[in-house]
């Protein structure tokens, strides 16, 4: 009888990557939950804003906003609605969108802002809107600028349409197109590289939220019961972003 085979080894695995955690307000209580990598993506078929319309928010951006490299700011939706014939078309086309993502009418109840960017630095939202997730419909012509996730390296084209779904917990920023980090002097006086985007805020505990984006809730209660503001932690501290290159940074 033959001795039996020696077991074979197992393969070198990888370390798991840290998940972020983030810490938000439910009610009158923090809660805890894991950041999703998850970023949903793609375009929508919306007509170009009328010229008027452009103009107002280039007065807006150049004389009221001051848009630097880098901001990103509020403009008046219900002004611009008043000079939009196809508003409640374009939010068709994204609620369309979303409920073909399995998201269900989650958009028509959200909160909707429109806002102007001069690119972005790297940055996260999680720690004022961590219980919710993102939606944003892109309004602006192509520019040669980028979505870009750092930790994935995905990389999205702005384009009219361009419509995402992303946490807020997630690094994020809008670069020159393929850029590794963002660089102020891709953003010059004198270029046109403003970026029009609607944004709602869909609820993160949504049931169809949540499963959309893989969202893994109260994975922290201990520490969620010591905190009093949202916030991002890793590795068991509280995390900010580099605002060049996306990367995780102690908080300040």
């Amino acid at each position: 009888m033959r001795p039996p085979h020696p077991p074979h080894p197992l393969p070198d695995r990888p370390h798991p990557v840290p998940v972020p955690i983030s810490y938000y307000w439910s009610g009158e209580v923090i809660r805890s939950r894991s950041v999703s990598d998850v970023v949903l993506s793609g375009t929508v078929d919306v007509p170009a804003p009328p010229a008027r319309l452009l103009a107002d928010w280039q007065r807006e951006v150049s004389l009221r906003l001051g848009l630097e490299a880098g901001d990103v700011e509020p403009l008046p939706l219900a002004r611009a609605r008043m000079r939009w014939p196809d508003y409640a078309r374009c939010v068709q086309a994204v609620s369309d969108w979303t409920r073909g993502l399995g998201l269900q009418e989650v958009l028509a109840s959200s909160e909707v802002a429109l806002m102007a960017c001069r690119g972005a630095r790297y940055h996260h939202d999680g720690a004022h809107y961590g219980g919710s997730a993102f939606c944003n419909l892109f309004l602006s012509e192509d520019k040669g600028l980028d979505l870009h996730f750092p930790f994935s390296g995905l990389h999205i084209p702005l384009v009219r349409g361009t419509a995402v779904v992303l946490d807020t917990g997630q690094p994020h920023a809008v670069i020159a197109r393929r850029g590794s980090g963002f660089d102020g002097a891709d953003f010059s006086v004198g270029q046109d590289c403003t970026q029009v985007f609607l944004t709602w805020e869909l609820p993160i505990e949504n049931i169809h939220v949540g499963q959309a984006l893989g969202i893994a809730f109260d994975t922290d209660p201990a520490t969620a019961l010591r905190l009093d503001e949202e916030q991002v932690w890793l590795n068991g501290a509280r995390v900010a972003v580099c605002p060049d290159s996306g990367r995780w940074c102690q908080a300040g």
